[in-house]
């Protein structure tokens, strides 16, 4: 049976980390939490449950704080929890069941996060995949019996194990200061981080927010270094900014641009919304049929979907009782 480190990153989490770490009962071996300047009492309720606390001055950087808890580490694997995830029963079950089983060869287990939507978050999905289980340590081996090579890519199993997020409460307004932050120090963001920063601003982004964006999305979406996605990305929030401030002309210029590269499925529901406004229902209904027909979107998934039919449905009642 393979051994396993719990490790936790914490801060002003008593009424949440006990139940958690109730739900991983039998589950870890060890408890490591990095405590990032808690002033209640977090530290004594990990005292409780036996952990290892340690002070990390907090930096901005969540992979830090991570990376700084886990070379504590000393089991076979590292098990990666929030205090605001737990397991139920069934679940708990299915880990400990795995924990007996798993093939130390195996470098990676994801399990299914729940609750993506229900609680604002920024997540298209309700349910996905993520790696939570993983080898502390790597080792090499050579394949194939002619032509040999080292083994590079992880060996990844995706486990029917369902994990419970209960966030307290919205975490966008901290996760937008944090990105301007790193933007403003000259962070480059990936692909992958800049999609994270442009779809936390359409779902979540206040207009001050979307204010202070829109210089960075405007150098971003002129970038020849930046990918297709990026650059529609940063043209869907220049356009939301706009409207937010009240600029027609601008939010119409961009719209009609990202229309022009082909249309994506957030600026039709935005078209719709904006005709709506103004009483033209004709129009606005269309362009949510636009979005509803198979848009292409890369922010938020509703709006081909759910909000696109909605809107929809929504323009077709009051056409109706013109």
């Amino acid at each position: 049976m393979v051994t396993i480190s719990l490790c936790m990153i914490v801060k002003n989490e008593e009424q949440r980390l006990g139940k958690c770490l109730d739900s991983l009962q039998g589950i870890y071996d060890e408890l490591l939490i990095a405590d990032t300047g808690s002033s209640d009492r977090t530290k004594e309720v990990a005292a409780k449950y036996g952990a290892k606390v340690f002070d990390f001055q907090w930096c901005d950087d969540f992979a830090a704080a991570r990376n700084f808890i886990g070379e504590k580490a000393t089991c076979d694997y590292i098990y990666s929890a929030d205090a605001d995830e737990e397991l139920d029963p069934e679940n708990r079950k299915k880990f400990l069941q795995l924990k007996e089983i798993l093939d130390p060869e195996i470098d990676i287990v994801q399990m299914y996060y729940l609750n993506q939507t229900t609680y604002r978050t920024v997540y298209n999905f309700d349910r996905e995949l993520r790696p939570k289980l993983y080898k502390r340590v790597r080792t090499f081996t050579w394949i194939s019996p002619i032509h040999e090579t080292l083994r590079t890519e992880p060996l990844v199993f995706d486990s029917d194990i369902e994990i419970i997020h209960r966030p307290a409460d919205d975490h966008a307004a901290r996760d937008l200061a944090a990105f301007r932050r790193a933007v403003d120090s000259g962070m480059r963001l990936d692909e992958r981080l800049f999609i994270m920063y442009a779809r936390e601003l359409y779902m979540a982004g206040e207009a001050d927010d979307l204010k202070m964006a829109a210089p960075y999305m405007d150098r971003v979406e002129n970038d020849p270094a930046a990918t297709e996605d990026m650059k529609k990305a940063a043209v869907i929030i220049l356009e939301r900014a706009a409207f937010a401030a009240g600029d027609i002309p601008e939010f119409l210029s961009n719209a009609l641009y990202d229309i022009a590269c082909g249309g994506t499925a957030e600026v039709c529901c935005d078209l719709g919304n904006y005709y709506e406004t103004i009483g033209q229902f004709e129009n606005a209904r269309a362009w949510f049929e636009v979005a509803a027909q198979g848009a292409y979107n890369i922010l938020d998934a509703s709006c081909s979907g759910d909000r696109a039919e909605a809107g929809v449905k929504r323009l077709s009642l009051k056409l109706e009782n013109l």
